[in-house]
């Protein structure tokens, strides 16, 4: 098996390597991975300026660009085959409801199902990498599952694991979630920089507001892995009819 591995938080983060380690019990391992930090990128393509491919000293490749375009760069120049799974992570932090949408974790993933590749993006639950070992034994668990039970699922499919960031990471039950939603952000803190001109940090997450059962939220609050199912498709099937109808079009999508 040939797996693409890639992240957000920069090719020298721990849970990179924690993650290859993992990946490499399962297949060949080629990792793509941003020179520098680029969480909240979401899906986003660099397309104003040439990208640099470097190797690390470890055989890690290191793009200037987000995570996408590692993916995007590895899938369409940069490897000789394709991989038959591209995984991410594993990032510094909860990728939960909303923040999927900005999530530069999951749009790496997110690039490979683009691509038709079966695509997981996993994160650590907590900041500062709080009982990595145990988190990566847990995304090892998973895999192990994904790969080698039999599925229902047709390809491809993209799953976003949330793990807990805690020593009993890999005992803990696990649970197929769907996104909840969270509050909208806080306001924005605004500062001043050394010329006097205003400046402004975007502020930090709101809370959940919905985060009942079934949701990512509840799975990780009752102390469960979540792993939910994604798809890129964004369409408002459910009000299809209703702007046909309003816009005069007399016929929808189904």
């Amino acid at each position: 098996m040939k797996i693409l591995v890639a992240n957000d938080d920069g090719y020298l983060a721990p849970g990179l390597e924690a993650l290859v380690q993992v990946c490499r019990e399962f297949g060949t391992v080629e990792v793509v991975a941003p020179e520098q930090n680029a969480s909240g990128t979401s899906n986003a393509l660099t397309l104003s300026r040439p990208l640099s491919v470097l190797t690390a000293p470890n055989g890690f490749h290191y793009i200037n660009g987000t995570p996408s375009d590692c993916v995007h760069v590895a899938l369409t120049g940069l490897m000789s085959e394709r991989p038959d799974l591209v995984v991410s992570g594993i990032n510094n932090g909860a990728n939960m409801g909303d923040d999927t949408i900005y999530s530069g974790t999951v749009a790496a993933a997110m690039e490979g199902l683009l691509f038709g590749i079966p695509s997981i993006a996993f994160s650590l639950v907590g900041r500062g990498w709080p009982h990595l070992d145990a988190v990566a034994d847990a995304a090892r668990l998973v895999l192990a599952d994904v790969l080698t039970k039999p599925r229902s699922v047709t390809q491809p499919w993209l799953l976003n694991v949330n793990i807990p960031g805690r020593a009993d990471a890999a005992s803990l039950p696990r649970q197929v979630t769907r996104l909840g939603r969270r509050h909208m952000s806080e306001p924005v803190i605004r500062q001043t920089n050394p010329r006097g001109e205003p400046i402004y940090w975007i502020g930090p997450a709101g809370d959940a507001r919905e985060a009942g059962e079934g949701t990512d939220f509840y799975a990780l609050a009752q102390g469960r892995i979540s792993i939910t199912p994604l798809q890129v498709d964004l369409t408002d099937h459910a009000r299809l009819a209703g702007w046909a109808d309003m816009l005069g079009t007399g016929q929808h999508g189904q």
